[in-house]
């Protein structure tokens, strides 16, 4: 049985976010499918809660006047892997959320719930991240815009407020056009699984295809949080597209990673797949972008 105080079902979302700031203990759910697991250990009880579930302006995909791609933060996985837009432009997030759980789980689950969450496990973080992408948070004070690269502050935790309901994803033009990505989850099974460690890449060729002109690596499970590799992305960024990337990647994937040891892997197993999938990953998406294989495994 679920141990829930209250249910409160606002019909859009200046109600949702009143309602937030006159019940000092509600919080948001939306799907359901992390925080009704909560409840059931325990956790999150004999709290209200505010349901965002139902509501339609949470729940569309559209390119807005600037050529930005929104994302509302009620769209399901199900819906963000089937849908035209994020397939045409962002295939490899439409990849990555298809790898959450299983189908009931796609077909209830949201990325805004996924992202809020926090871990570093969530299979559309890094994604999320790779783009640049910037978070529209909502409350009766207003609304703030917050990037993605500011959003994690420690291992389960955001900056998200108690009383701010995160309202849609914004991926502006610049960061994603003219880029090709791919994400490679590993994870113990082959589904029904959480990640024990992935990665997203995200690169740009030159017109000719033989320069690497900017690449995005980022790694969900490599630290506490979602991360970018920084350090590396530098060492590659203006680099021949050969099999140097490799070379390159060999010698500098630790620079900016802090993996930890657990029950799904060691820190050093870890590593391990970090080097492998960054090797993957570029490979797959210089590919994706009309650029010769660099990397064969």
């Amino acid at each position: 049985m679920y141990d829930i105080k209250k249910i409160y079902e606002p019909q859009n979302i200046d109600e949702a976010v009143q309602m937030l700031y006159d019940d000092k203990e509600a919080i948001v759910i939306n799907g359901g499918s992390d925080v009704l697991i909560k409840n059931r250990e325990g956790h999150l009880t004999d709290i209200p809660f505010v349901s965002i579930y139902n509501l339609k302006e949470l729940k569309k995909i559209y390119i807005d006047e600037n050529e930005s791609i929104i994302i509302g933060s009620g769209v399901s996985f199900t819906n963000i892997e089937k849908d035209p837009i994020v397939n045409k432009y962002i295939d490899f997030l439409a990849y990555a959320v298809g790898q959450v759980g299983g189908p009931q789980i796609r077909n209830i689950g949201t990325m805004g719930g996924n992202i809020c969450n926090g871990v570093p496990s969530a299979d559309s973080c890094t994604s999320v991240m790779a783009l640049n992408t910037y978070l529209h948070l909502k409350s009766v004070n207003g609304t703030r815009v917050v990037p993605v690269c500011e959003f994690y502050v420690g291992a389960g935790k955001t900056i998200r407020q108690r009383d701010e309901i995160l309202t849609h994803f914004e991926i502006k033009k610049e960061d994603y056009l003219g880029y090709t990505g791919n994400y490679i989850k590993y994870a113990m099974r082959n589904a029904m699984d959480i990640a024990t460690l992935g990665c997203c890449i995200m690169t740009k060729l030159s017109e000719d295809k033989k320069t690497l002109e900017d690449v995005r690596i980022t790694y969900g499970v490599a630290a506490p949080t979602p991360i970018r590799s920084p350090k590396l992305e530098e060492k590659l960024i203006g680099q021949k597209v050969g099999d140097n990337l490799i070379k390159i990647i060999d010698e500098n994937y630790t620079l900016d990673v802090n993996p930890r040891n657990s029950w799904r892997a060691s820190k050093d197993f870890r590593l391990h797949i970090i080097r492998e999938l960054a090797r993957r990953n570029i490979n797959a998406a210089i590919v994706k972008g009309g650029g010769e294989s660099v990397y064969s495994c």
